[in-house]
């Protein structure tokens, strides 16, 4: 009896998060909105003295008055600059470019399927679960490719092919942050940080890689974890498949497809070598003269550049070796179809650079910084009890908040700068942002593909709904947040990088 009035009580809240989250508007018009309502609050804290000292330089920082005539020409001439010079656009951009070129060439999904294939039995869970955390390289192609093969594989196998969905999932959605690879996420989250940064310090820069050793660290404890909730509660709940799909078998890799990966082989292997010739010597070609440092490479500097290569050359050798790619006109055809699939992106940064461009301006998000921080050092909080605090808001906002890029658009101009001005760096905040933000993806039904992981479920039972995925879940979300954030607050504790140049401490400049 108690078991059922939790659950009537879960199912109760969940559903009232769905209707606060459909009642939200769509986030192109929620920034709009919000740039109205900084140019209203702009005119009302300069009328009000509202104002505070910076912590670092002395100086008494005052509010700009967006309602004023030398407001509204700033948001006149500004309007364009802000769109086209927003630090995430141009990498997203380049870098889906290059991805969208190895997936559309059928190089992604065929290292997908031989990855699951070719897995034994005992290390398929483990392997569809890397195989998920992989996906996020590809984009989106975890969603809409690789979750309904695992159900598949996991069919074929003779087991629950809900298990499948649900394990992979989790892997592809409950450890989106996680990656032992680069994705189109890190350029995107990292240049919405260094905007955010830039309200403390102009020169702050967070780069794609700023994450990466956490993150791929990540991807073990979500394979892991992830393994432990599978063969403790996820097969033995669903027990064996009593539905009506008759199991089938998967199709093997054909000769052409074998020897497209062969080729994309060689490509990818002749670019580790380019990297390692222009990287290793300390005269590499790939050193600056001036700084010959590895942090300081033109690698590291062009990582989005690096990121595009390596996903448009393998994918243009896969492409034209296993005859995906017949003629330049696919390619140019790919590449548009990747711009097109950016539309509501572009649509949303445009409305969202306005509003950090103009809450910038306003001197707003840095006057909420240096109140919020000493606030906050005032209660003595160390650091691991502010990320932690800061983990559990973001778990909250993502159940009505359902697009990660919109949703850091919105708190990184407040809290990058804010804990900044508390010696911690935008990379550790954005971390945590990223961990909390992946672990409600599975139980939210305003996530984007959430609809799509509903239908692939009702294939193999015609009775599911949004509490059947939700309760398959939840153990993950739960399981993934608890033993995530240890991770991270040991990470803190041991005081290791989060990245390549990427310290847990912000210290200002002299």
């Amino acid at each position: 009896m108690d078991e059922k009035l939790a659950a009537g009580r879960l199912t109760k809240f969940l559903g009232y998060v769905e209707r606060v989250g459909n009642a939200l508007p769509q986030p192109a018009i929620m920034f709009l909105i919000l740039t109205f309502v900084v140019v209203a609050l702009s005119g009302l804290a300069s009328s009000s003295g509202f104002q505070s000292v910076h912590p670092v330089t002395g100086d008494v920082i005052l509010p700009v008055n967006l309602l004023s005539a030398a407001g509204l020409r700033y948001v006149l001439t500004e309007m364009v600059k802000s769109f086209t010079g927003f630090a995430p656009l141009g990498t997203v951009l380049v870098a889906m470019l290059g991805f969208t070129i190895a997936e559309k060439s059928g190089l992604l999904s065929t290292m997908l399927r031989l990855l699951v294939m070719k897995s034994p039995r005992a290390l398929l869970v483990p392997t569809v679960l890397m195989a998920g955390v992989l996906s996020h390289t590809g984009g989106d192609i975890g969603y809409v490719l690789l979750i309904p093969l695992a159900a598949l594989t996991f069919h074929s196998a003779g087991l629950n092919p809900l298990a499948g969905l649900a394990i992979c999932f989790a892997g592809v959605s409950g450890g989106f942050a996680a990656n032992l690879l680069l994705s189109t996420a890190d350029p995107l989250l990292s240049g919405i940080s260094t905007e955010a940064a830039k309200i403390i310090d102009k020169n702050y820069v967070v780069t794609p890689i700023s994450n990466w050793y956490f993150m791929a660290s990540s991807s073990f404890l979500i394979v892991g974890i992830g393994t432990l909730i599978a063969n403790k509660i996820t097969i033995p709940f669903l027990g064996d498949y009593k539905g009506d799909v008759q199991r089938l078998g998967l199709t093997d890799l054909t000769p052409q497809e074998r020897k497209g990966l062969l080729w994309a082989g060689v490509v990818t292997l002749v670019l580790i070598l380019f990297l390692v010739a222009g990287l290793v010597p300390e005269n590499g070609y790939l050193r600056e003269p001036a700084t010959p440092d590895l942090l300081h490479s033109a690698a590291l500097k062009g990582v989005v550049a690096i990121i595009f290569l390596f996903g448009a050359l393998p994918g243009l050798a896969y492409g034209y070796t296993a005859g995906t790619f017949r003629s330049q006109n696919d390619v140019t055809a790919a590449m548009q179809d990747a711009m097109v699939t950016l539309a509501p992106y572009l649509v949303m940064v445009f409305f969202a650079s306005q509003f950090i461009t103009l809450f910038n301006h306003s001197n707003l998000g840095v006057i909420l910084a240096v109140k919020g921080s000493e606030s906050l050092k005032e209660l003595g909080l160390g650091s691991i009890p502010l990320m932690f605090g800061f983990i559990i808001l973001t778990v909250i906002l993502d159940l009505v908040i359902g697009s990660a890029s919109a949703k850091w658009a919105l708190m990184a101009p407040v809290f990058v700068p804010m804990f900044m001005l508390l010696g911690i760096s935008p990379e550790l905040t954005q971390t945590s942002y990223r961990v909390a933000d992946s672990v409600v993806n599975i139980i939210s039904p305003l996530m984007a593909y959430f609809p799509l992981i509903l239908s692939f479920a009702i294939k193999y039972d015609p009775k599911a709904k949004v509490g059947t995925v939700i309760a398959l879940m939840l153990p993950y979300s739960i399981g993934f947040l608890i033993f995530w954030s240890i991770m991270l607050f040991v990470w803190m504790s041991l005081e290791l990088p989060l990245g390549p140049g990427a310290l847990l401490k912000y210290v200002a400049p002299n």
